[in-house]
């Protein structure tokens, strides 16, 4: 069992010793974090709503990958499945990705992307002058 202390949150991890890696994990409490809760779904301004604004557009959410390096920051939602905002992967570039695929996707230790439950909303310009010195 792996958990935050303040908040009991966490992950049981099952180890298969025979085979040497990870079997399974899972979150606990039973219930996993909507990844996009309906407060996230409020703030998103529809796609092609802010593309005038540029790179001052704001950020309001971001998902990570707590085993690893990417992040997303959504800045507009088709209401679906259908993202458009700054990704920090391989590169850092706007674009477009999918509500379906983050939820899909674990890390290389099996983790599940989360969303920052404490991220301040943001402007891109920011963001991306952050992930490139980063």
């Amino acid at each position: 069992m792996i958990f935050h202390p303040y908040t009991a949150r966490g992950y049981a991890v099952n180890y298969d010793n025979d085979a040497q890696r990870i079997a399974d994990i899972k979150r606990f409490p039973d219930y996993a974090m909507d990844l996009l809760d309906a407060e996230s779904r409020a703030v998103l301004p529809p796609l092609y709503a802010t593309e005038k604004r540029g790179r001052d557009t704001v950020a309001s959410v971001k998902f990570f990958m707590p085993d690893g390096s990417w992040t997303w920051y959504p800045t507009e939602y088709d209401g679906a499945d259908t993202f458009f905002g700054l990704v920090s992967g391989l590169e850092v570039e706007l674009g477009y990705f999918s509500l379906t695929e983050l939820e899909g996707v674990k890390g290389s230790l099996g983790l599940p992307i989360e969303r920052d439950l404490y991220f301040a909303p943001t402007p891109l310009q920011a963001l991306e002058e952050y992930h490139h010195r980063a």
